[in-house]
């Protein structure tokens, strides 16, 4: 029926037994702010990684609570019953209905156990080859993620993560100098583009601003980020194609190659909403943000 329906009304108990949009899940919200009353939403995820459903499982506010129920919570369930129902169930569905782990479109980009890549952190070798990878952005964060590599095993090991939306380059810097400043960052293309404000283009600011960013070789190649070329050919000339560097990545994770440090919650969250739906990559949710109210008129949510 609508948001509109119920607007003015004022509730002490509102109970859905659907995940509902965003914009229902708000007003939900604010119909029970006079009263100090309780929004309720007990439902498996359908419909995949939503708004509302995103918002609870990443980021989580003050009076949220999430609570988890899957199949061995239900005693009836005998371990030949799930057995066969889960045979019967498409692969990206299985976490859905036995955890209660949204289904993303498709499936991950990334169907890998976090148990197989996940590590605990350790110190880092010295003489570990180090570089970071960064990203550009303003309403999305502006990212910076740091990768050592064991030349003597092949492993790259994800170990320092950095996330900040709606900043100027001045406090990313700042941020990117202090992981120290001597490691090589490689940025994206559009890094060459100048800024509206200043006319200078974003790669170069970061520079003067004393990030150590990479500069290229080559007559064509200006430092930005590449794949890795074919045999024989010059660096920088390997594009910069999206699928070529996920079944990179991809190959690296399932032959234990490629490793994250347990304590980047940042990284792995990322992962977990990297999906697939009709075939194409949906890099990310949005997410809808509920209104803020005074700590005496906090909700307590339960899905």
């Amino acid at each position: 029926m609508g948001k509109e329906k119920w607007m003015g009304e004022s509730l002490d108990l509102i109970w859905f037994d659907e995940a509902p949009p965003a914009e229902i899940y708000t007003q939900a919200v604010t119909r029970t702010v006079d009263r100090g009353g309780i929004v309720y939403m007990t439902f498996t995820p359908e419909n995949g990684m939503t708004a509302t459903v995103a918002q609870f499982i990443n980021d989580l506010k003050r009076g949220q609570f999430l609570i988890q129920a899957g199949w061995d919570d239900a005693a009836h369930m005998t371990e030949d019953v799930k057995e066969q129902i889960l045979s019967a169930l498409p692969p990206h569905e299985r976490k859905m209905r036995e955890q209660g782990i949204p289904s993303l479109g498709s499936g991950l980009v990334f169907p890998v156990p976090e148990e197989l890549i996940k590590i605990e952190p350790f110190d880092i070798p010295d003489f570990w080859p180090r570089i970071a990878a960064m990203d550009y952005g303003w309403d999305h964060p502006t990212t910076c993620t740091w990768i050592a590599w064991d030349r003597d095993s092949d492993i790259a090991y994800v170990y320092d993560s950095y996330s900040q939306s709606q900043e100027i380059p001045a406090v990313h810097a700042a941020a990117i100098n202090a992981r120290p400043k001597w490691i090589p960052v490689i940025w994206p293309r559009d890094g060459r583009q100048a800024d509206k404000g200043s006319g200078t283009p974003l790669a170069d600011q970061y520079r003067a601003l004393g990030v150590h960013m990479m500069k290229g070789g080559g007559r064509s190649w200006g430092g930005w980020f590449t794949n890795p070329p074919t045999s024989g050919q010059m660096e920088g000339t390997g594009g910069n194609s999206v699928e070529a560097g996920i079944m990179e990545m991809l190959e690296r994770m399932k032959t234990g190659r490629l490793k994250i440090f347990s304590n980047q919650s940042g990284v792995f969250e990322e992962l977990r909403m990297y999906h697939r739906k009709d075939g194409r990559i949906v890099p990310r949710v949005k997410q809808s943000q509920p209104r803020q109210h005074k700590a005496d008129n906090e909700f307590n949510i339960f899905a």
